[in-house]
């Protein structure tokens, strides 16, 4: 029997604007991706938030989960996640309780600790705001309290958003929200399609040390996959290099747009910066339908995780559709 039929199938975008291209092309590209994916059955489409970054154009999370949502019929729409430093929780609480109304049952909010920016874009997003370590569950519990029934004492009170019960979910790349997410009865999504090191440490420590809750009765993981599935090894590996020459722009400090695929690009690099790419894309699944198999297997039977959330960034938006299909394939085959 095939390990992967039984393991859910969702996409995270970080809505890539591709070098030559605009923003206005990445939204659509995005919106006709979300369309796809539904049709091919994935359970949910989270947008990520970003700020200061010429080639992500998801800043506006919010916004744009109401615009893939309204966009498409049934799948899960949510953020992957909300960075909640930068917002103050009654905002967050307002925003998604309105989504829940406009689309009942369809709506996630992921939270994330870190602020997905620059030290001076985060400044600007919550100025003269100090952080201590205490804030992230201290904003987690009063989401909770925004988003679920309203309590007879409550004088605060999202309007939208007060009995609305949108899922929360935990996000986070250290053992710091794996923990939190356990204590709290959480949902958790592991980002290992940026930073897998510590992803079997922390899914352990959640497992490990899961409360029921309200929300969810037993531990739920959800790991990020970077994909480029193509229909040969050598075509999947060319295509990644996109993905590999963006790795390489954040590692250095030189962000840019999405760029085209190059030939032989990883074999040009210096050791060290082949090894930098190699650690971020630890978790990344890239060949063939025969490779993508046996990295998505491998992946599964050594985290157990109940969803997989790919990452799929291909700069020819109708290969990254092909990519998703063949992984889709490879994981529904019997």
């Amino acid at each position: 029997m095939n390990p992967l039929n039984n393991v859910q199938l969702s996409l995270l975008d970080l809505v890539a604007v591709r070098e030559g291209g605009t923003v206005g092309e990445a939204l659509a590209i995005s919106l006709e991706t979300a369309r796809h994916v539904e049709a091919l059955g994935f359970t949910r489409y989270w947008l990520a938030e970003h700020h200061n970054m010429p080639g992500i154009a998801s800043s506006a999370t919010a916004v744009l989960v109401g615009h893939i949502a309204g966009g498409t019929q049934h799948i899960r729409v949510g953020s992957g996640g909300v960075m909640l430093p930068n917002h103050a929780p009654l905002v967050v609480a307002e925003a998604f309780g309105t989504l829940a109304e406009l689309y009942p049952g369809r709506i996630d909010l992921g939270l994330g600790r870190a602020p997905g920016t620059d030290g001076e874009t985060m400044r600007a997003l919550r100025r003269d705001r100090i952080e201590s370590e205490a804030d992230f569950p201290r904003d987690v519990a009063e989401l909770q309290r925004l988003l679920g029934p309203r309590q007879a004492e409550q004088r605060l009170v999202a309007v939208p958003g007060t009995g609305t019960n949108v899922p929360i979910w935990l996000l986070g790349s250290s053992l710091f929200s794996a923990r939190l997410a356990a204590e709290r009865g959480l949902p958790y999504a592991f980002a290992s399609h940026f930073a897998p090191a510590m992803l079997l440490d922390a899914i352990t420590l959640y497992r490990r040390n899961f409360r029921p809750s309200a929300q969810l009765d037993k531990p739920y993981v959800i790991i990020g996959v970077p994909l480029v599935a193509a229909a040969t090894d050598d075509e999947a590996e060319f295509l990644a290099s996109s993905v590999f020459q963006r790795v390489l722009g954040i590692v250095t400090g030189q962000r840019g747009k999405l760029p085209p695929p190059v030939a032989g690009f990883m074999a040009n690099l210096r050791p060290h910066e082949r090894a930098a790419i190699a650690d971020f894309l630890g978790a990344a699944v890239i060949g063939g339908p025969a490779r993508i198999r046996d990295g998505l297997t491998a992946l599964q039977q050594a985290t157990g995780a109940d969803e997989m959330m790919f990452v799929c960034d291909i700069f020819d938006p109708a290969l990254r559709l092909r990519s998703l299909d063949i992984a889709t394939a490879v994981c529904r085959e019997a």
